[in-house]
């Protein structure tokens, strides 16, 4: 049994459409392990201290993650987002959240609604969507046809990983990609997104408005008391319910929101604009950007730009899209509901320029213990 959604089915609904409430839930590192799969709670992002002097890079090159959850944790890759949330807050009430989801596939549904808000052509894309509860919460898995990816000596895909390597410093040991949890409304449904945050800037440190902000707004104020927070010897680990391959290390400090910021590299003669940043960055509610150029491995006048202005006003800008990506969310909610419960969403372009939700057999998204959490009362 399948549902088609085209983008004519999506006009003329909710607005505005406006990301509300934003709240950080928890964050993790993941450690890297020979054996079982182990997460560092609260974790800690990598630190922006780029090098004293300029540097040449060589390029990327040999092993690198493309979706570590899923690499990490093929079994169950949400089972990480559901432990660290209750690590941090043993009460949280999942029952009143309705969408759970990566990043990732909001962006990808985002491009299906409007196209034109990427610079890239559409590409087909898999979404595994699960109802758990009685309240009706539906989940998101990201589905990837390759979660890691081996960039051989003969070839060349920038210097994005080198880049991130030489401008920050990690400061938990054998960490390899730190992720952030939060909770906001958008749309009339409740969310907790979770992302990949590449690092965060030391909140003492002044970062400049991009767009002519006023040169009062350059520090954004930490809603957090980052300096009561320290790092411990992560030497504590919760070997998680029966049945769990997960561990988790008691380690890190939480890093506040206004802190966080997204890394982008590209050759020099092709600017990267705000717009081509923008969803990724409005969906996460990252407000710190780093757009670095290179020639050769060499780049020149990198710095962090606080870019919440802008994307508050190309949220405003581009309601249009925005109040179809809350229709599409809502529509979709209704749909794996009807379905039975368990379904793929899929976008195969080159066949139909439709969404496809189709039910679909196949085992539970969560291990056992966690569909628990639906039924405390």
């Amino acid at each position: 049994m399948t549902v088609n959604i085209s983008r004519d089915d999506l006009k003329g609904h909710l607005s505005p459409a406006t990301i509300t409430d934003v709240r950080h839930l928890s964050s993790y590192s993941w450690i890297k392990s020979a054996e079982e799969p182990i997460i560092a709670v609260p974790g800690i992002p990598p630190k922006w201290q780029p090098p004293m002097t300029r540097t040449q890079l060589a390029k990327d090159s040999g092993f690198q993650y493309v979706a570590q959850n899923a690499a990490r944790h093929p079994e169950i890759p949400m089972e990480p987002l559901f432990r660290a949330i209750y690590e941090a807050d043993p009460t949280f009430d999942v029952r009143c959240i309705d969408v759970v989801t990566d990043r990732n596939n909001l962006r990808k549904l985002l491009s299906f609604v409007d196209p034109q808000l990427t610079r890239y052509s559409p590409e087909p894309f898999a979404i595994q969507a699960e109802v758990a509860g009685k309240s009706g919460t539906v989940i998101l898995n990201r589905v990837e046809a390759q979660t890691t990816e081996f960039i051989g000596p003969g070839q060349f895909v920038g210097y994005g990983h080198e880049f991130e390597k030489a401008y920050t410093t990690r400061e938990i040991p054998n960490s390899t990609g730190h992720h952030r949890i939060i909770n906001y409304n958008f749309g009339g449904l409740s969310y907790v997104v979770r992302y990949e945050a590449d690092a965060y800037v030391d909140p003492q440190e002044s970062v400049p408005m991009t767009d002519d902000a006023p040169e009062d707004s350059s520090v954004t104020t930490l809603t957090s008391n980052i300096d009561d927070l320290s790092l411990d010897d992560g030497m504590i680990l919760d070997s998680g319910p029966v049945g769990s391959r997960l561990s988790i290390r008691k380690q890190g400090r939480v890093i506040p929101l206004d802190s966080t910021l997204e890394i982008k590299t590209r050759i020099v003669h092709k600017p990267i604009s705000i717009v081509d940043m923008a969803p990724q960055l409005w969906i996460s509610q990252t407000p710190k950007l780093v757009r670095a150029y290179y020639s050769w491995g060499l780049f020149n006048d990198v710095f962090v730009e606080d870019t919440s202005i802008m994307i508050n006003r190309w949220e405003l800008a581009n309601q249009p899209a925005l109040t179809k990506l809350a229709a599409l969310m809502r529509l979709i909610v209704e749909v794996v509901k009807g379905l039975g419960g368990r379904c793929v969403i899929g976008y195969h372009p080159e066949a139909t320029d439709e969404l496809v939700i189709q039910r679909m057999d196949g085992k539970p998204m969560l291990p056992l213990y966690l569909y628990s959490k639906w039924d405390t009362a």
